[in-house]
């Protein structure tokens, strides 16, 4: 299969999907937590497809990488935010261990597409 857009990359796609199970996981959360820890998770998620996508779109491999990297950072910013709002109490620990191991798939595959692009 040939890739021809930012669409047709699993990671990207798995990262989509992982933004919508924080989404759904959040919308329970205390809404006093709006602007908080909900805001925050959110947005570490949003931001791992948002930097595949922007990467892709750059002219060289070097820039693509380093999109690359910020989309990991994010991620583990995210998985740091699950740990946190598990151990307030906000969701069950099955529930934020599923949402860690979607994580932990994109990551692979982030880092997979990391070290094939710095292949010659």
């Amino acid at each position: 299969m040939s890739v021809n857009s930012f669409r047709d990359l699993l990671v990207w796609q798995q990262a989509m999907d992982l933004v919508m199970a924080i989404y759904k996981l959040t919308n329970s959360w205390p809404k006093e937590e709006i602007y908080g820890l909900t805001s925050q998770i959110r947005r570490a998620a949003v931001s791992v497809p948002a930097n595949i996508a922007e990467g892709f779109g750059r002219e060289n491999r070097g820039s693509y990488q380093q999109f690359l990297r910020i989309a990991q950072g994010s991620l583990k910013e995210l998985e740091t935010h699950l740990l946190i709002a598990e151990r307030l109490g906000f969701s069950q620990k099955e529930t934020i261990k599923s949402i860690e191991v979607m994580s932990e798939s994109v990551g692979k595959l982030l880092r997979l597409l990391i070290r094939k692009l710095s292949l010659p």
